[in-house]
């Protein structure tokens, strides 16, 4: 039996997962694919988050599933993590659809007055997660999934991202010729203080964050995790402090 844990009362419950079940990590396959062990049988399960994730995806890890709605290769999705006997949510679908509800439900006072007009917005030659209406002026979102874990700090990149330094490039472009852009990192990860770009996996990438922030490009992180006890994914940080300079 797994020990309950419990939220802060001052946490936001933002997502509900039907039907999780509990499994163990045996090893990556490849980088969609996880063998995983609930009791005597083992099965393939579904990850949809391409980063290295080598301090999770370890032998004998507690891990959280759901079935797939489809037939497939694969047959769960494997979406979270045990962490201080919370979650760390690895999926990158639901980490959106979190970001989403929260936006939604005004749960994140820097975007009160910011409605989601579309996902997958084109800039130049990228994909930019989200398009939001700030009162009037267009925003560009693009969202980062932060799960990587240094002491309190939540970090990303795990491993260098050429298509993370893209989206800053294009973004920073964007802002320095007038308009308006965001980067956004969710830290999936429970009891964390602060975000800070994981320097040494990518000093390219963290050269970009830096350059985009002085030349106006917002760069924002929240704090989630999700709660095995209730299966909901809770926003328990909507404004979580950025560090760009340790």
């Amino acid at each position: 039996m797994n020990k309950p844990v419990k939220t802060n009362p001052t946490d936001s419950k933002i997502l509900k997962l039907d039907n999780p079940f509990w499994c163990r990590i045996i090893e990556r396959v490849n980088r969609f694919v996880v063998k995983i062990q609930i009791g005597d049988n083992y099965y393939r399960a579904h990850l949809n988050n391409t980063g290295r994730l080598e301090e999770f995806l370890i032998k004998g890890r507690k891990a959280i599933c759901f079935k797939k709605g489809k037939l497939s290769k694969t047959d769960c999705r494997l979406f979270a993590i045990e962490e201080r006997g919370f979650g760390a949510l690895i999926d990158t679908q639901l980490q959106m659809k979190a970001f989403e509800n929260s936006v939604e439900s005004g749960l994140v006072p820097w975007l009160k007055e910011c409605p989601i007009l579309r996902r997958n917005e084109k800039l130049s030659t990228s994909l930019i997660d989200y398009l939001l209406d700030c009162m009037g002026k267009v925003i560009y979102l693009e969202v980062k999934s932060a799960v990587l874990r240094e002491g309190e700090y939540a970090m990303y990149p795990d491993c260098p991202s050429l298509r993370g330094q893209k989206h800053i490039k294009e973004i920073t472009v964007h802002v320095r010729k007038g308009g308006k852009g965001i980067i956004l990192f969710m830290a999936a990860l429970p009891e964390v203080d602060a975000f800070k770009p994981n320097k040494s996996a990518d000093p390219e990438l963290y050269r970009l964050l830096k350059e985009a922030h002085s030349s106006g490009v917002e760069v924002r992180a929240i704090g989630l995790y999700y709660n095995p006890t209730d299966s909901y994914v809770y926003l328990y940080n909507p404004d979580l402090k950025v560090d760009l300079d340790s």
